[in-house]
């Protein structure tokens, strides 16, 4: 049974997720404020974490920091700003899932179960080389001939999804799909920062790595050695 930790100010909310969720299968904790969500995300281990971006005592974008910190722990993020930009600040600090509130139940739900999809599906080869670009999946770390990059998880998960498949194109939809959800595929704003983003971060000047194919999406060329 997925163990879910739901982080809250709102008593009624956090009610209605224990039996919501109960419901559909998951064993649920619940915290009201940041403190006790941190501690309890490190005393439990859920398998995933359902936060609320206007806690009491701190920032979610500050809770959200603490989690990632701690581990690779799936956050679904929880707020009433629908906006792009708290979006992708929230996606930038590690967040693997936004949430605008009012939602219902069910939607919840299908969000935590595909977060725990993509968690579990991480069962490929540990290391990925492309080039001199060598990808650890488990460390989640990225070097380019021995240059160490750092990424925000998400530049992370769209950059190992391009080296699963490199030299082949990765559609828009699927690279959504895979790295954000099923919820975001009409979201390709978000690949267009991403992908400036990486290119930035990779160095990758003429004779681009991140290359993108018209009409189709991304693909990840070897890089020279």
């Amino acid at each position: 049974m997925p163990q879910i930790l739901v982080i809250d100010d709102d008593p009624g909310l956090l009610d209605a997720c224990a039996i919501g969720l109960a419901a559909f299968g998951h064993a649920v904790t619940t915290a009201g404020t940041a403190v006790d969500g941190i501690a309890s995300a490190r005393s439990d281990r859920p398998d995933v974490v359902v936060l609320d971006m206007g806690l009491p005592d701190a920032d979610g974008l500050e809770v959200c920091r603490a989690l990632r910190t701690d581990g690779d722990v799936p956050v679904i993020v929880l707020s009433a700003d629908g906006s792009e930009t708290r979006k992708v600040d929230a996606l930038d600090q590690g967040a693997d899932d936004y949430v605008t509130k009012p939602f219902g139940m069910r939607e919840l739900d299908a969000r935590i179960r595909a977060s725990l999809r993509r968690r579990g599906g991480r069962d490929r080869a540990d290391l990925l080389e492309v080039g001199s670009l060598r990808i650890d999946l488990a460390h989640r770390e990225v070097t380019r001939s021995g240059v160490r990059i750092d990424l925000t998880p998400k530049e992370f998960d769209i950059l190992a999804l391009l080296a699963i498949h490199a030299g082949k194109s990765c559609s828009r939809r699927m690279i959504l799909d895979e790295v954000w959800g099923p919820g975001y595929r009409s979201d390709t704003q978000y690949l267009k920062v991403y992908a400036y983003r990486l290119r930035k971060k990779l160095d990758d000047g003429p004779g681009r790595i991140l290359t993108s194919d018209p009409a189709v999406g991304y693909r990840l060329v070897a890089p020279p050695v």
